[in-house]
């Protein structure tokens, strides 16, 4: 018989320092994400504080902010599915450990223990939660550099498909008929603040959906943004904010509502968009030689940008009010190498007076964000990991509280690349999102800690630096 292989002390010594490293690694990562709730939100106790608990006292073993930031936790590691709450975080002694650190109780709630819970929420007590998170960013000014000249939030108002069903799945869904088959869907409309850095936030979201099964007119995106402005004028009467829109709001209703509101807007204006409009400014800019801008190429693609703008456009809607707009125009030509030139034409109706040093930050810094939405904000829940259309629950009330608890895992999430401290942990990344949330879930439920150390670590207070270069 061969003799067995032994280790021998340097290859110990090289697993334990690997062993110690990861453990580390792991330490700095759930602090990192601990640190970020308890350091902007005061722990998520006290962020879920206001949101009321309708259940009877006696029956309940898990605390409701219990069972909401569990929630926000499988969202966060990317579990995709309620029932994954049950593989991967009960049961596992690690996991519980820390849901006992966190909340004293020394297990973790079912996924249909979410369902139950949620379904009996009000919904705009949860919608206040994620409202109330971004207004503490911006409170405490994480956000203010990123203001549009120094003043201005921006702000995208986009809708997006969530839930399609091949059967009616409640009274207020929407209904679509192509080819003889009707599907069944629920829409939202979002509001989010959006960074040059890459941040989009959920500041409100509004549910577009049928008052009953057989309502005379559906409910759409366009009736949705009104009821949305609304709000958010009530919720933030003194932010200034500017609105970044596609073509489906170039119009006098949105026009109008704006200048009481006193919000600036940026409206994507599509070349059959507003007639009146796009020949005014065709014949008036090609008059106006002083109303241009050319900025040369730069960059590794060689971008060059060429503006050209008119102010003070007269235009008058189908309701006779009256409206004075700008319109700005930027040929986008990139030559990457050994490429042929390519030219983009994007064209913009705002409220802004525009000159020739703010035309490329309104157009740069301010209308191309609009697609933050979709590719920070839409995109990245769908594909990457969040699984935004996957229906967490067939209750109305308890899937809305699901969209909303997904969009405070975002904002967590966005937080946590950002700063330092996962920086720190990680000095030469993760190589992806999806790559740190694994990382995490491999933390959560692999860092084995005392009682008393996990809480100290949970509880440790930390300056918080963020890097968004």
């Amino acid at each position: 018989m061969a003799d067995p292989v032994l280790s021998t002390p340097l290859e110990n010594g090289t697993a334990q320092a690997s062993a110690d490293a990861d453990s580390e690694q792991q330490t700095g990562l759930l602090q990192a994400r601990l640190v970020t709730v308890e350091h902007f939100f005061g722990g998520f106790p006290r962020l879920f504080r206001s949101v009321s608990d309708p259940r009877q006292p006696a029956l309940i073993t898990y605390p409701l902010p219990m069972v909401l930031a569990t929630g926000v936790l499988m969202f966060v590691l990317r579990l995709g599915a309620r029932r994954q709450v049950q593989h991967w975080l009960r049961g596992n002694a690690p996991s519980v450990a820390k849901f006992e650190a966190l909340f004293d109780v020394a297990n973790c709630p079912h996924g249909d223990t979410l369902n139950y819970a949620y379904a009996r929420l009000a919904v705009d007590e949860v919608q206040e939660v994620v409202t109330g998170m971004v207004e503490t960013l911006i409170r405490q000014k994480v956000l203010y550099r990123y203001r549009l000249f120094d003043q201005y939030f921006l702000v995208v108002i986009d809708g997006t498909g969530v839930l399609t069903y091949p059967e009616r799945h409640c009274p207020e869904c929407l209904t679509r008929t192509q080819h003889g088959q009707t599907t069944y869907y629920h829409p939202v409309l979002e509001a989010k603040l959006v960074t040059a850095c890459g941040w989009a936030f959920s500041l409100m979201t509004e549910f577009i959906e049928n008052p009953g099964a057989h309502p005379t007119k559906q409910d759409c995106e366009l009736k949705a943004f009104y009821r949305l402005a609304a709000r958010l004028k009530a919720r933030f009467p003194r932010l200034p904010i500017c609105l970044l829109l596609d073509g489906l709001y170039a119009g006098g209703p949105t026009f109008a509502l704006c200048t009481p509101y006193g919000w600036k807007y940026r409206v994507t204006l599509q070349e059959g968009d507003l007639p009146s409009v796009q020949e005014e400014f065709r014949d008036r800019a090609a008059l106006m030689p002083d109303h241009q801008v050319h900025l040369p190429p730069s960059g590794p693609v060689k971008l060059q940008q060429d503006f050209r703008w008119v102010n003070d456009i007269a235009y008058v809607d189908s309701q006779y009010r009256e409206h004075t707009v700008a319109v700005l125009e930027c040929l986008e030509t990139t030559q990457a190498p050994k490429a042929e030139p390519h030219t983009t034409r994007f064209k913009w109706i705002t409220n802004f007076a525009i000159t020739a040093q703010t035309a490329p930050t309104l157009a740069n810094q301010g209308g191309r964000l609009r697609w933050k939405m979709e590719n920070e904000g839409f995109k990245v829940q769908k594909n990457g990991g969040y699984a935004l259309e996957h229906p967490y629950s067939t209750h109305p009330i308890a899937s809305k509280v699901f969209y909303l608890l997904l969009q405070i895992a975002h904002l967590i999430f966005q937080l946590l690349e950002a700063h330092h401290l996962f920086r720190t942990a990680f000095p030469a990344g993760v190589g992806s999102a999806r790559n740190l949330a694994h990382r995490l879930l491999e933390a959560w439920r692999n860092l084995r800690l005392s009682l008393l150390a996990l809480r100290a670590l949970f509880t440790q207070q930390r300056q918080i630096r963020f890097d968004t270069s």
